[in-house]
Formats: C-alpha cells, sequence, structure tokens
C-alpha cells in the first residue's frame, strides 16, 4: 500500500531536501509551502503546480532527476485561495519574495489551470516564460460543477475527499499506477476541509482561459492515451486554444504521469526546457549542459 512512500527516492528526498513555509500576505494564515533545490543562481526555475488533491511532495520524481541535470526546481502547494485573482495576487508576491522575474511552469490539473491564468492574469508585465501542462485543461465547465462551486465552503472534510476520490481511476491498473493512486489518497488524507474546499473552488468555479494573452508563451501540453479525470473534448480544446503547442503523449500513465511514468514525463520537461539553453531565461545551470545531455534529447526529440 505504501510502496512509494516507502520507497529510497522519496525518503532520500524528505531527508535532504527541506520544506520552507512563505507567508506573503497580510493574512500569516495563507502559508506557501514549497521545495527548492538546485542551484540557486539560477533566476527562471521550472516551479510545480499540484492537483487538487495533490501537495509539494507529488513532484519529487521530478525535483530528484532534474536537479540532478543542473536544473533548480521548485515544487509548492498553496494556502487557501477562493479565488483565482486573489490567488494570481498572492502567487506575484511569492514570486516577489523568491526574487525571480520570469519562470517556467508545470501545471497538473488544477495547476496547469492555475498555471494558465496566472500567465494570462499578468500579460502585461509576463512573469511566465513557458507551459508544460499535464493533463490539464482550460475551461472549468468541463466537469459540469460551477452551479456547486459556491457551496463547497459548507461541505465537510470527507465529502470532498469523497468527490475528488471520484475522479481517480476506478478497476483494474498496473502495479505503478496502483502505487501512485494509493499515494495520491496519502496527500489528499493530509488536506483539511478548507484546502480541500477552496482548491476545488477554484477548479470549479465559472472561469475560462484567454489564450490571446498568452500566445506568446511557449507551451508543451502532456496527456495520457489511457483513463484519466479529463475527457477526449477537453483535450481537444486545449489542442485548439494552443494549436503550435508542442505535444507529449504517454500510452499510459493515467491522472498521475508524474509519479508512475517518471522517467518519460522528465524527458519530456528536459526536452521543453532545452529550447531556453543559453538564454537568461534558461533553467539550468550552464555548466551542466553537457553534450551528452543534448545528444540524449536529440534522439529524443522524436517523441514529440
Amino acid at each position: 500500500m505504501e510502496e512509494i512512500k516507502l520507497s529510497p527516492d522519496y525518503n532520500w528526498f524528505r531527508s535532504t531536501v527541506p520544506l520552507k513555509r512563505i507567508i506573503v500576505d497580510d493574512d500569516d494564515s495563507k502559508v506557501w509551502s514549497l521545495y527548492d533545490a538546485g542551484p540557486k543562481s539560477i533566476r527562471c526555475p521550472i516551479i510545480f503546480l499540484p492537483p487538487v488533491s495533490g501537495t509539494a511532495e507529488v513532484f519529487f520524481q521530478q525535483l530528484l532527476a532534474l536537479t540532478g541535470w543542473g536544473y533548480r526546481v521548485i515544487s509548492l502547494q498553496y494556502p487557501v485561495y477562493w479565488d483565482l485573482l486573489e490567488f494570481c495576487d498572492g502567487f506575484r508576491k511569492l514570486l516577489d519574495h523568491l526574487q525571480l522575474d520570469k519562470v517556467h511552469l508545470f501545471g497538473a490539473s488544477l495547476g496547469g489551470f492555475l498555471a494558465q491564468k496566472f500567465a494570462e492574469c499578468t500579460h502585461k508585465s509576463p512573469r511566465v516564460h513557458s507551459l508544460i501542462l499535464c493533463n490539464s485543461f482550460s475551461d472549468t465547465s468541463i466537469f459540469n460543477q460551477t452551479w456547486t462551486a459556491n457551496s463547497f465552503w459548507l461541505m465537510p472534510a470527507f465529502m470532498l475527499k469523497k468527490i475528488v476520490l471520484g475522479n481517480f481511476a476506478k478497476g483494474p491498473v498496473d502495479p505503478k499506477m496502483a502505487d501512485a493512486i494509493d499515494f495520491m489518497v496519502d496527500r489528499l488524507e493530509s488536506l483539511n476541509q478548507s484546502e480541500l474546499a477552496s482548491r476545488l473552488t477554484l477548479n470549479c468555479q465559472n472561469s475560462y482561459v484567454e489564450p490571446h494573452k498568452i500566445k506568446d508563451v511557449a507551451v508543451t501540453i502532456i496527456d495520457v492515451f489511457d483513463q484519466s479525470a479529463l475527457s477526449l473534448e477537453a483535450k481537444e480544446e486545449m489542442y485548439k486554444l494552443y494549436p503550435n503547442a508542442r505535444r507529449a503523449h504517454l500510452k499510459t500513465g493515467g491522472n498521475f504521469p508524474y509519479l508512475c511514468r517518471s522517467a518519460e514525463v522528465n524527458l519530456y520537461i528536459q526536452i521543453h526546457l532545452r529550447q531556453f539553453h543559453g538564454t537568461r531565461y534558461a533553467a539550468i545551470n550552464p555548466a551542466m549542459v553537457s553534450a551528452e545531455e543534448l545528444e540524449h534529447l536529440d534522439s529524443e526529440e522524436t517523441l514529440l
């Protein structure tokens, strides 16, 4: 049941990378929790934003692999925000606090939607240099929950968890996917009522992405061909919204490919970030860009 939690990689991550807590709002109950690893000299790192059920830990495999290759990686979880503009304002203050001018964002599901909204929100003074959207969406109406979005705050935690668990894969899955689901259930259990209710509110309140405001942002879309919480229509909508995006498809991976197909996801992230090597927006230490890595990525470019 606890394969990932007991794995050497996860325990190495927990024992070597400190969890930081940062307050940037006037309300000191709003605490951002994050892991920041890799060379601090990098001013344009890649930041990971989790799905409704996730915490900053869910991207530990990306953090370990990418920092090993010389990238600066930040994985975070959000404070309680009930409104998208409030989230965007808080995230902007966090980047200011970390003295980061522009960043690359990897968002999974809700995290991907928030990444797009933040890019849109800051388009006049851009803070997002590129986006990697994993199993994500551009319009909350796909969940048919906009009418209940304003009542999540009233629901008890067990009911909110039931709503989230309803989107997890049902039926037989391979052992790695089963381990990923177990790990995400464990992460879900660690969230309190207001954390869950606020995330579901952001996930479902009536909103959509305005692509013309972020047309200059480089985008890679990562999605899976097997069962996930996203409908085929939602995926097609993303392709229409970002016709020039790179597409990275995984045959399998379910809702959490970054956990159960981490090697493939990490490779796609590398390929995406490679286009910024040698620029001021590189997320990697220049000394770590080895000929071997470039050669390795060249042979894999055909995947995209």
